[in-house]
């Protein structure tokens, strides 16, 4: 008889907690907490309902004993979380035998248990976690989930091949790249394949999903913390912009162009010759609905006469030149292109923006325009220099130009080559195994560009705090490793020699060059030597019929503008006598 008053109260409890909503085999830690509410909100009411009878002495038939009472509550959290238990155990034992469970280590305790929790519960990932690690002597020796808590030292390849571990999951969401780096060589160097978790800020929900366990990308080679910028006058000012892109479907200029119109400009304009790489970027740029802000244009800034007619009709506010001839060696070997595309081509863009009356023109540079040893750098510097005197005599238009070093997953660059090198078998190839490079991020590259030209006002050169530099070498080493490969048993290093031009060591700022501080402590404003403008006309005077001359007398023409140009390695070290 009173079996009805309890099955209704322990209704009411349960759907009051829903605890019977979670599918048993992903149960966790709050699907306990919730059945023991359950049992205690149900316990609470059938304590009031024995109260309410013994007070009042109707209804006698539901007076029961407190002891009865308190091992009914016992009881059913018991017999609740066991079988909870029980089932998720069975079923887990089932499944690991038809899939194959990779043995992991979590390196970090505190959020280490949130992805621990995830990845238990997540039938896509099936891990079974040997051991956490962390180097906090209060968690060192002690067990969590039952499973030992090592200390970093411990981390021996004698304990992973005892425990069989193939993976490490780096649980370390705050730590700087620098820290990341230094926790991933413990487990590299012995062969395993690393995986970290990101930020907390970027849990769903204040919890890891299994899904959000990715494998340490080579942004974590960097050595450095990545530069964020949130200047609220960067929107305001693209969206009351006509913008214009050159260079718009290479690895910086699309990125601009993508973080520009996420801005919501009035309108950009997009100018490359590469006919296949812009029409990629236009179906990517219709598939994100900014179809009706942007135009699309096949073009050469060496033509002045189309570029002029470009600039009469969209009037922009803002350039910014992307367009350049990049790769060292090949420039090397073509210098009247080099100096074709990137100082005449940037000279007859920089004269038209002066004539139309173009508020900002932006100009992407690189650190190999200090102290140039090559043929590439020299142009950029040359261009460099250009801008610099044009800013002097330019009342409207204010140029502004940005320094940066290498950029991870740009077209051709050094990581990319490993990739598909990795893919291909190996062996890697670095041209010496000193030389070392400055190395940024695309869009951290491109956030820096659209962020100096909101604050230039006019004849800057921005150079941005890009870390220590990397070792190409040791990065190569790295990448191996990170594939999962051993080096060099399954993939060597080819040491081939420097290419013609080419320098160890590249540099942010020229020897006579200082730089002063901005409003932001990653970006610096370098103070160059100024050179006279007669100098800079008499130069670019003598490329006016650059088609009758040697590449020997191109060269020359350089480097009496630019004296810090010292060949290297090349062909025309013979001119710097």
């Amino acid at each position: 008889m009173q079996m009805p008053l309890i099955v209704l109260l322990a209704l009411v409890s349960f759907l009051f907690t829903g605890s019977y909503k979670g599918v048993v085999r992903h149960t966790g830690y709050k699907d306990l907490l919730s059945v023991v509410l359950s049992a205690t909100i149900m316990t609470i009411l059938l304590l009031i309902v024995v109260f309410l009878v013994r007070k009042t002495g109707y209804f006698k038939v539901f007076n029961m004993p407190l002891s009865v009472i308190g091992i009914n509550y016992f009881v059913s959290i018991f017999l609740l979380v066991i079988s909870r238990i029980a089932y998720k155990g069975f079923y887990y034992l089932i499944t690991n035998n038809i899939k194959k469970t990779k043995r992991v280590l979590i390196h970090g305790v505190n959020s280490g248990i949130s992805v621990y929790e995830a990845i238990q519960s997540d039938e896509n990932y099936k891990y079974e976690v040997m051991g956490f690690v962390d180097d906090r002597s209060h968690f060192q020796n002690k067990f969590i989930h039952r499973i030992k808590v090592f200390k970093p030292q411990k981390i021996t390849g004698k304990l992973i091949e005892a425990k069989q571990i193939e993976e490490v999951i780096i649980s370390k969401p705050e730590a700087t790249p620098l820290e990341l780096l230094e926790i991933a060589n413990i487990y590299l160097q012995h062969h395993i394949k690393v995986k970290t978790v990101p930020y907390i800020n970027d849990w769903i929900n204040g919890n890891i999903e299994a899904e959000q366990i990715k494998e340490l990308n080579i942004e974590g080679l960097l050595n450095r913390s990545p530069i964020e910028m949130n200047n609220p006058k960067l929107a305001n000012k693209i969206s009351k912009s006509v913008v214009m892109v050159t260079g718009a479907a290479g690895s910086i200029g699309s990125e601009i162009s993508l973080q520009v119109l996420q801005h919501h400009p009035k309108n950009i304009i997009l100018i490359d010759m590469a006919e296949s790489a812009l029409y990629d970027l236009q179906q990517d740029f219709i598939r994100r609905n900014f179809k009706g802000n942007f135009v699309a244009i096949v073009g050469d800034i060496r033509d002045t006469e189309k570029i002029d007619a470009y600039l009469n009709k969209y009037k922009p506010d803002m350039i910014f030149h992307a367009a350049a001839y990049k790769h060292v060696p090949l420039m090397e070997d073509n210098p009247y292109e080099a100096i074709k595309v990137n100082v005449l081509g940037t000279k007859t863009l920089m004269d038209l923006a002066v004539k139309h009356q173009v508020g900002k023109f932006v100009m992407i540079s690189t650190d190999k325009a200090v102290n140039p040893t090559n043929v590439m750098g020299a142009t950029k510097r040359a261009a460099e220099i250009y801008a610099t005197g044009l800013q002097k005599s330019s009342i409207y238009t204010k140029f502004i130009i940005t320094r940066f070093g290498n950029v991870l997953g740009s077209n051709g660059s050094v990581i990319q080559l490993f990739k598909k090198q990795i893919k291909q078998g190996g062996p890697l190839t670095v041209t010496h195994k000193e030389i070392n490079r400055f190395f940024m991020t695309i869009p951290e590259a491109c956030q820096l560009v659209l962020e100096a030209g909101i604050m230039g006002k006019g004849g800057e050169i921005f150079v941005f705090d890009m870390g220590e530099p990397v070792k190409i070498y040791d990065l190569a080493v790295k990448m191996i490793q990170l594939s999962g490969l051993r080096f060099p048993d399954d993939i060597d290093i080819k040491i081939t020699g420097l290419r013609p031009g080419e320098k160890l060591y590249e540099e942010v700022l020229g020897q006579q060059e200082s730089n002063m501080p901005t409003y932001h402590k990653k970006v610096k404003i370098a103070q160059v030597a100024e050179v006279e403008m007669n100098k800079i006309r008499e130069s670019f005077n003598l490329l006016i019929d650059i088609q009758e001359l040697s590449n020997d007398e191109l060269v020359a023409i350089l480097k009496n503008l630019i004296p810090e140009y010292i060949s290297n390695n090349s062909i025309f070290e013979k001119l710097d006598n």
